[in-house]
């Protein structure tokens, strides 16, 4: 038989809208696409539904083993999706599959993809130009920042060593929601009304938190409201974010919106970036970044806020951050692939 009926890996990245499957077939260090689809995560009950009828249609490749990544933590072998109303069991998905099964987290899957990029390929990343023009190098040797936003916010970092680079996941997507001007405080204000605690990032920094920052300007009159508003205002919830990046450029509510959440993006970024001091650069994975790359690679607006900090050693840090846009949308398949190899 062939390798790639042999030695196939059956791979996910289950994200809170999207659920993505492959098969992947070693080729020297790396793994060639076999097969994937795409499936909806909230018009599934659980991931065994999809994965039967995705292997159904490939009969002739029966993996090996298996690695699902998911957007939630791991513990005992399960996964609770924090935005979808399910689980992912490892031992449950075993025993129905009958092969090996390793859980890991969304983030951690892409911090292993990150370790596959081609830093010089265009269309993997776009290295994003710092305020004096500058592109700083990455550090082969540095530890590597993950932050992405999609339907939630995830964080992830890698460490290298001499025992090689150890992939590992993080909750930093809940740090506190970032306080710059007076937009930003009067939205602080306005997402803590009736949380137990002060708001995190993620209620801004993410599909659904487009989706709030659009009605908080609304609704605060900060912007006009428009047809437009009037329409995405009508839509299913899950749609609002995709109409609101779409109108970005005719619409003053969506383009306000839009330079918002940059805003908010970037001082995310350059928050974490003093926690973990990534000389071996900060990512901009997820979909969002991706779907709207002229907000950050044309626009020099994240940059100049990720770079404008309250003390001169953290503009110092910020402005010797690589920062580097990530484009593969099949990276986090490529990493639970590479996972098992890059965790601590």
């Amino acid at each position: 038989m062939s390798a790639s009926v042999d030695n196939s890996i059956l791979v996910a990245d289950v994200g809170g809208t999207n659920l993505n499957l492959a098969l992947l077939a070693p080729e020297g260090p790396r793994y060639r696409l076999l097969r994937k689809a795409r499936y909806s995560t909230q018009e599934e009950v659980s991931l065994l539904g999809p994965l039967q009828r995705f292997l159904a249609g490939a009969p002739s490749l029966r993996p090996l083993r298996a690695c699902f990544s998911g957007a939630g933590p791991v513990l005992d072998h399960r996964i609770h999706l924090t935005n979808a109303p399910w689980d992912i069991d490892a031992s449950a998905l075993e025993r129905s599959l009958g092969v090996p099964v390793h859980l890991v987290n969304d983030f951690t899957a892409l911090s292993c993809g990150v370790l596959q990029l081609d830093l010089e390929d265009p269309s993997q990343v776009t290295p994003l130009a710092h305020g004096d023009g500058s592109l700083p190098a990455a550090d082969p040797r540095g530890l590597a920042l993950v932050v992405g936003a999609g339907t939630g916010l995830g964080v992830g970092f890698v460490v290298r060593s001499a025992q090689g680079a150890r992939a590992f996941p993080s909750e930093g997507g809940h740090i506190g929601l970032p306080v710059f001007d007076e937009d930003s405080l009067a939205l602080w204000r306005h997402l803590q009304q009736g949380l137990p605690g002060p708001p995190g990032a993620e209620m801004a920094v993410s599909g659904v938190g487009l989706a709030h920052l659009f009605r908080f300007l609304l609704d605060s009159k900060r912007v006009p409201w428009t047809p437009a508003a009037t329409a995405i205002l009508a839509l299913a919830a899950p749609d609002q974010p995709a109409a609101i990046s779409a109108q970005a450029a005719s619409d003053p509510a969506c383009a306000r919106a839009m330079a918002l959440f940059v805003d908010l993006y970037a001082r995310v970024c350059a928050e974490l970036c003093a926690v973990f001091l990534p000389t071996g650069g900060l990512f901009l994975a997820g979909g969002i970044a991706a779907k709207n790359a002229p907000h950050f690679v044309e626009d020099p607006r994240f940059m100049a806020r990720f770079e404008r900090n309250y003390r001169a050693h953290l503009d110092l840090l910020t402005r010797a951050t690589p920062v580097f846009l990530v484009h593969d949308y099949d990276l986090s398949l490529y990493g639970a692939a590479h996972a098992p190899d890059c965790l601590p």
